[in-house]
């Protein structure tokens, strides 16, 4: 696990459970996206039907069990996943799982079954799950994956061994990021992707940059009134894959910090500062709070089926009535 250096501790705790016998039946993996939860649940799973295991506890990559796994065709590992965008895990897939490590394992090692996003089960699906857990078959683990552990049945999650992986310390990721990416704007493309690096390496790969400030400048024309906010939540519903909720709710939060002369340095958008100086001067905090309040719930609307137009329309128009309000 050497390439995420933050992942060597809790790298170290598996190993550990591997050489004094001690392999948990269920593993719960939690943190932030970014962080590297499924890679290290993968490297983990890999260990585990490996043959020949390295000293190191990571898998050798040459027998005929790494090479299945590899060509993601190992026929004791199951990931499970919901079946389409913004649904949930259903108990049916559970029922399915359940059925499928009640019959004998193809090798003689561990069987492993990795659920990711664990938080996505629905409650049918969940009280489910909980039933196998209290009565697991042999020689297997199961790992769930979650940026959400509160959302889990608490049940479920008293009978996980626990990995939580909290926010590194930055000048590791600093370190990280600088060997990885010829990106110079390190420290704000890690701030933009709230400390995660893996996100922020995809930010750094993707010119992320770039898009963010197009997105910024067409927030601020808005509250100008130089466009109307249905054309810009029609441009941005063209988007995808971008966090642009996300970045709203730090612009708002950044504000909220010039409003008040709080935290000036420690904003999530530094290289705006001038501009939300500026812009802060003229809207009351009245009025931030409650499209703060918003952003936060409507973010939660994104695992979802949301018309996504529709959301951004709903945010963007509170936003230029905001600055109209204030205007008058």
């Amino acid at each position: 696990m050497s390439k995420l250096p933050w992942l060597e501790s809790h790298w170290q705790h598996l190993i550990d459970y591997s050489s004094q016998n001690r392999v948990p039946q269920a593993l719960l993996i939690s943190g932030h996206k970014g962080f590297g939860k499924l890679q290290l649940a993968r490297e983990y799973t890999a260990a585990l039907l490996c043959d020949n295991p390295q000293q190191n506890g990571l898998a050798c990559e040459c027998c005929n069990s790494c090479l299945l796994f590899k060509a993601q065709s190992h026929p004791d590992f199951i990931q499970l996943q919901p079946l389409e965008a913004g649904k949930n895990i259903t108990i049916d897939q559970i029922r399915q799982l359940i059925t499928r490590l009640s019959l004998k394992p193809q090798f003689d090692g561990y069987r492993v079954v990795i659920i990711e996003p664990a938080e996505l089960m629905n409650n049918a699906a969940a009280n489910a799950f909980l039933k196998y857990l209290e009565e697991p078959t042999e020689r297997t683990v199961v790992i769930l994956i979650t940026d959400k552990p509160t959302r889990l049945l608490a049940t479920i999650v008293s009978r996980c061994q626990k990995i939580a992986i909290n926010q590194p310390d930055k000048a590791v990721l600093n370190s990280w990021l600088q060997q990885h990416t010829q990106q110079e704007n390190i420290s704000l493309i890690l701030s933009l992707a709230q400390g995660s690096p893996l996100l922020a390496l995809q930010y750094a790969n993707e010119n992320i940059l770039k898009l963010r400030n197009e997105c910024f400048e067409a927030w601020l024309n808005i509250s100008q009134q130089h466009i109307h906010p249905i054309i810009v939540a029609e441009n941005w519903t063209k988007l995808t894959e971008v966090p642009l909720l996300t970045w709203m709710t730090t612009w708002i939060i950044d504000l909220i910090k010039c409003r008040f002369a709080i935290e000036l340095d420690n904003l999530y958008n530094p290289d705006k500062k001038d501009y939300l100086q500026a812009l802060v001067e003229r809207i009351e905090s009245k009025g931030l709070y409650e499209l703060y309040d918003l952003l936060l719930i409507r973010q939660k609307l994104l695992d979802t089926t949301v018309n996504k137009q529709l959301l951004y329309e709903e945010i963007l128009i509170t936003w230029s009535d905001l600055n109209i309000r204030n205007k008058t």
